[in-house]
């Protein structure tokens, strides 16, 4: 386990000490010997990005907390963050990529994937929902990772939402990001752009949550046990007008959905890993061609490639025919890290409905280098969530 020089209080680190009785009862049972899985969704961070390894990733290092303490435990590891990507991605996918693991311990960052506005707070409460609910009861633990080079993270939102559901928030800012306020190390110590963390900075991260199961492990020990379990999910109003806790995502696999399609390719290569994330989609490179899907909600996005190699085409997105609320989708990405999966809210809070989803290249130049790539469309919401068919977009 990694141990760091430097004096961090973990306890600071605790936004949130929420209701313990789900990782109470996942330590009991690992006390006993049994086999259990321990789950992260998140982004880049996650992923383990900047990291030299996959064993110096924070979550690989919070997982070999988990084996070194119950040495004598079954102990899974799944890592399901993909760089570059939000809650509202999240959600969509947490069923196929996570919970299919039946996972018993989720820890869930997207804390600088999403943005701290009203959007990502209905989006993460959509995924904290679905993970909560879900028939394994997974004790769910809420990190938020800081932008280090302006204290910037989305833990506003994520904690209203942890303190809702009772679940356990710890935030990197008033710990390690003021830490370094303090000069106890610079900056490019512990992350070598500002945002994702190197080894050290995946140890000293990895150093905050484990504090924080060490002290549940201890109370446990103690015979300082939760007495009352957590309400039930379906038991708990949502904060939100939560449209996106029921996100379907469509790919080229969901052939029902797509009612019209002149000029898109479906990409037949088969993914073999959850971040060869431009799989199972549609490309195109004519200008007019256009591609139609039916889908069911109240909330649509769309998932296709911005490109750092350019020109490329520009598409345009519109809903059940109204041109005056057309969404540019421009494949051209302002950024050089890499190609981006970018998934663009087309519209939000609908009435509840099968819409007509109608994309189509606007635009082309005979030196483009990639074909535009449209990835999925996703759908949100149920009859419970059509509020008033206000078309907000993002």
């Amino acid at each position: 386990m990694y141990i760091s020089q430097y004096e961090i209080d973990g306890s600071k680190a605790v936004l949130n000490k929420g209701n313990l009785y789900r990782i109470q009862k996942v330590m009991r049972r690992a006390m006993c010997g049994e086999h259990i899985t321990v789950g992260f969704i998140g982004g880049s961070i996650t992923q383990g990005c900047l990291a030299s390894s996959y064993e110096t990733c924070y979550a690989y290092l919070v997982y070999q907390w988990w084996c070194q303490k119950f040495s004598n435990a079954q102990i899974a590891y799944v890592n399901a963050g993909i760089g570059g990507t939000t809650s509202q991605f999240g959600v969509a996918r947490a069923d196929k990529d996570l919970l299919s693991y039946d996972v018993d311990v989720v820890v869930v960052e997207f804390s600088v994937n999403d943005l701290d506005n009203a959007h990502f707070c209905e989006t993460y409460e959509g995924l904290i929902r679905k993970v909560y609910g879900y028939k394994t009861e997974p004790a769910i633990l809420i990190v938020n990772s800081v932008c280090y080079d302006d204290g910037v993270n989305a833990q506003t939102q994520h904690v209203r939402i942890g303190k809702a559901y009772e679940i356990p928030c710890i935030s990197m800012k008033p710990t390690l990001y003021e830490k370094m306020l303090e000069g106890a190390y610079t900056n490019r110590d512990i992350t070598a752009d500002g945002l994702h963390p190197n080894d050290e900075g995946h140890g000293l991260m990895a150093e905050i949550i484990t504090h924080f199961l060490d002290e549940v492990y201890e109370e446990l020990l103690m015979g300082k046990r939760e007495k009352e379990p957590p309400v039930k999910v379906n038991e708990i109003s949502a904060i939100t007008d939560n449209a996106y806790e029921n996100s379907i995502r469509y790919q080229n696999t969901d052939r029902m959905v797509v009612v019209e399609n002149d000029g898109f390719v479906p990409d037949l290569r088969p993914q073999e890993d959850i971040r060869e994330i431009f799989r199972c989609g549609w490309t195109a490179d004519q200008k007019g061609a256009r591609i139609c899907f039916e889908i069911e909600g109240t909330c649509i996005g769309v998932q296709y490639r911005k490109s750092v190699v350019q020109p490329t085409a520009i598409a345009q997105a519109v809903i059940d025919g109204d041109a005056s609320k057309a969404v540019i989708l421009d494949g051209n990405f302002d950024q050089t890290w890499g190609d981006s999966l970018y998934l663009e809210t087309l519209a939000e809070h609908l009435p509840y409905k099968k819409h007509c989803v109608e994309i189509e290249l606007i635009e082309t130049h005979v030196n483009d280098q990639v074909p535009f790539y449209l990835v999925s469309v996703i759908g949100s919401g149920t009859k419970n969530n059509s509020v008033d068919g206000k078309n907000v977009r993002f």
